[in-house]
């Protein structure tokens, strides 16, 4: 019997990849999605929802019970929003939703949270699934109480269910603004002025390829395992103003720009091993495919 896979914000940069990863899997892939409606695509549902009405969920899982929910969908406001706390409120009730529904309509469905890098005390060296965490932001926070509500329920009821830590993660579906869009686009524009910035800034960070990361949560979904959390990171630091290095040099561009001065400097690192060990996921990218690709699909555009 074919699994009822759901997949919360679908439409985003992890969404448009596990859907090109899952087309091959025997499945029945729904994706609940809030906003503009997208393009269909063979073989998928969309469900056009608001996770904060938990009827509205509950009408859905009663038509097709769960199987497999993976929850990407949030809110990820910067700091500049007047409204930030705002996002709290709405996130936190979402994912106890989506949550509750999940397994009051299947006690043996799988569920996956995926959390942020950005949940950990540390903000330099080396964190693992163990390390301390931090509510830094209403958004860390949000983050941090959604994982502890659910491994609550999970200790006292049996369920399956696995936070996803993931790091940073780019790729051609990208939002742009994010960093590496962003850069991709000042390096073909010779804006020199955000360039300058972002080489003067210093950058590092432990950046993926979002495939990569992607290829990881479908071993969670589909795999045996019931781990309470699990790093997926490239377990390396990068630096940006190498990534913008490579993109001059791989497609022999003139820029008139200084990437000479840069001086190494430590940052936050996730440790995959567990992931790597118990999931025998092994990245095949990384962040310089991800930057040479968007640089490629952006001036094809």
């Amino acid at each position: 019997m074919k699994k009822n896979v759901f997949i919360t914000g679908g439409i985003g940069q992890d969404g448009q990849i596990l859907i090109i990863l899952l087309k091959k899997k025997k499945i029945n892939l729904t994706i609940l999605y809030k906003g503009k409606k997208p393009k269909n695509k063979k073989g998928i549902n969309y469900i056009k929802n608001n996770l904060s009405n938990k009827k509205q969920i509950d009408l859905i899982f009663k038509k097709i019970k769960p199987d497999i929910v993976l929850h990407l969908a949030a809110n990820n406001p910067s700091f500049i929003e007047n409204n930030y706390k705002v996002f709290f409120k709405e996130n936190f009730s979402a994912t106890k939703n989506i949550f509750d529904s999940t397994f009051q309509a299947n006690k043996k469905a799988r569920f996956i949270f995926c959390s942020s890098s950005q949940i950990f005390k540390k903000k330099i060296g080396v964190v693992n699934e163990n390390s301390k965490t931090m509510a830094r932001t209403d958004y860390t926070r949000f983050r941090i109480k959604s994982d502890l509500l659910m491994l609550k329920y999970k200790k006292k009821e049996k369920i399956n269910y696995t936070n996803a830590i993931l790091f940073n993660h780019d790729s051609i579906f990208r939002n742009t603004k994010f960093i590496l869009p962003r850069l991709v686009s000042a390096i073909i524009k010779k804006d020199y002025a955000f360039l300058k910035d972002i080489i003067k800034a210093n950058i590092y960070a432990d950046f993926s390829h979002a495939e990569d990361i992607c290829r990881g949560l479908c071993k969670i979904m589909f795999g045996k395992s019931n781990y309470d959390k699990l790093i997926l990171s490239s377990g390396k630091s990068t630096s940006v103003n190498n990534i913008i290095k490579h993109i001059i040099k791989k497609n022999k561009l003139d820029l008139n720009i200084d990437l000479n001065k840069s001086v190494s400097r430590k940052t936050l690192v996730g440790n995959n091993e567990i992931a790597r060990k118990k999931l025998k996921w092994l990245p095949k990218k990384n962040v310089f495919v991800a930057a040479e690709e968007i640089y490629q699909f952006t001036i094809n555009k």
